[in-house]
C-alpha cells in the first residue's frame, strides 16, 4: 500500500535518511523542515535531486515544529494535495552535551519544547485527520537514552527524549480505539552517520562549565565521547534506523510492533524497555481496558 507519509525535522540526520528511504519504498513523502527558502533551501534541493534520480515522490514542505500555525498549515496542504495523511513520524529533535549545572532552565525549556512539545503541535494538527479517516500510524523515534544506560554530560537531552517516550506510550492507548496504530522506534547511540552530536548545544553558562572543566571534571566530555566511540561497533550504520522504520510501515496494520530497537551498543533498553512495558499492559488488563492494547480495525 502506497502510504501518504509526513516526517518532521528531515532536514538532515535521522529524518533526511527515514523520508529518503519510505520514498525509495514507494511512498509519497513529505520531508518537512523549517526555513525552506532560507538555511534550509540547499537540503529542499537535494531532496529535489534524490527524487528525480530515484523516481520517488520525495516533496518538502515547510513546518517549524515550534510553531502551532506552521504545524496546521503543513498538515492542511498535505491532506488537501492528497486527500488523506496515513502515516505522521514524529523526528525532530535537537541534542545538548556539557554539565547539567551549566544549562540555563530557559535552555531545558526550549529543549523541552523541541523534542516533546514539538511532537503535540503535530498531533494536534494532524490527529484530527487521522480520527476522521479511522485509521492511521503514528511513529515516534525516541531514544535508548530513556531506559538503558545514560552517561553524564548529557543530562537535558536525556530527559527531554525520556518524557517523549512517555508521552508515546500513553497517546498510543488514547487512539487505539479510533483506529490509529503507534510504533516507538528506539535508537541507540550513533556517533557517526548524522550530525547529532557534532551539532549539539552547549551550556549557556560558560563561567559554570568552566568550573567543571577545571575541577575534578576536567577533559571529562572527551572521555564520554570516546567511551561512547569505542562501544559502538565499527559496521554500525545509521540507516538501519531508516530501514527499521520502512518495515514498520509496510507491515500490515494490526501486526505492527509496539517497539523497536535499533541499538548497536546493547545498552539495555530493550530489556528495561520489555519490562515496563509488559508492567504497563498488564495494569491495563487489570482494570477492564485490554483492549487498548491493540488498535481498532475500523475501515
Amino acid at each position: 500500500m502506497k502510504n501518504v507519509i509526513v516526517v518532521t525535522g528531515a532536514s538532515s540526520g535521522f529524518g533526511a535518511l527515514t523520508a529518503r528511504a519510505l520514498a525509495t519504498a514507494g511512498h509519497t513523502v513529505y520531508a518537512s523542515m523549517r526555513e525552506t527558502t532560507g538555511r534550509n533551501a540547499p537540503q529542499v534541493e537535494a531532496a529535489k535531486q534524490f527524487a528525480r534520480e530515484n523516481n520517488a515522490d520525495l516533496r518538502t514542505i515547510e513546518l517549524d515544529v515550534a510553531s502551532q500555525d506552521s504545524a496546521d498549515a503543513a498538515i492542511k496542504q498535505i491532506v488537501a494535495e492528497n486527500g488523506r495523511l496515513d502515516v505522521v513520524i514524529h523526528n525532530a529533535g535537537h541534542m545538548v552535551f556539557g554539565p547539567a549545572e551549566a544549562f540555563t532552565p530557559e535552555q531545558l525549556a526550549e529543549l523541552y519544547d523541541i523534542n516533546v512539545l514539538s511532537t503535540q503541535r503535530v498531533n494536534r494538527a494532524a490527529l484530527p485527520q487521522l480520527r476522521k479517516q479511522k485509521y492511521g500510524l503514528v511513529v515516534w523515534i525516541s531514544s535508548s537514552s530513556s531506559a538503558g544506560g545514560t552517561p553524564p554530560y548529557l543530562a537535558p537531552y536525556f530527559a527531554a527524549k525520556a518524557a517523549m517516550d512517555s508521552l508515546a506510550v500513553i497517546y498510543a492507548r488514547e487512539l487505539t480505539r479510533w483506529g490509529i496504530e503507534t510504533s516507538i522506534i528506539v535508537p541507540g547511540a550513533f556517533t557517526g552517520g548524522t550530525n547529532h552530536f557534532a551539532h549539539s548545544g552547549r551550556p549557556a553558562d560558560t563561567a559554570r562549565a568552566a568550573e567543571y572543566e577545571a575541577g575534578p571534571y576536567a577533559n571529562f566530555g572527551d572521555q564520554v565521547m570516546k567511551g561512547f566511540a569505542g562501544i559502538v561497533p565499527p559496521d554500525a550504520d545509521v540507516s538501519a534506523v531508516a530501514e527499521a522504520i520502512v518495515k514498520v510501515v509496510d507491515t500490515p496494520f494490526g501486526k505492527r510492533p509496539f517497539r523497536v530497537h535499533i541499538d548497536p551498543t546493547q545498552d539495555g533498553a530493550e530489556v528495561v524497555n520489555m519490562v515496563s512495558d509488559r508492567v504497563r499492559a498488564e495494569l491495563l488488563r487489570r482494570i477492564g481496558l485490554a483492549d487498548l492494547l491493540a488498535p481498532a480495525k475500523l475501515v
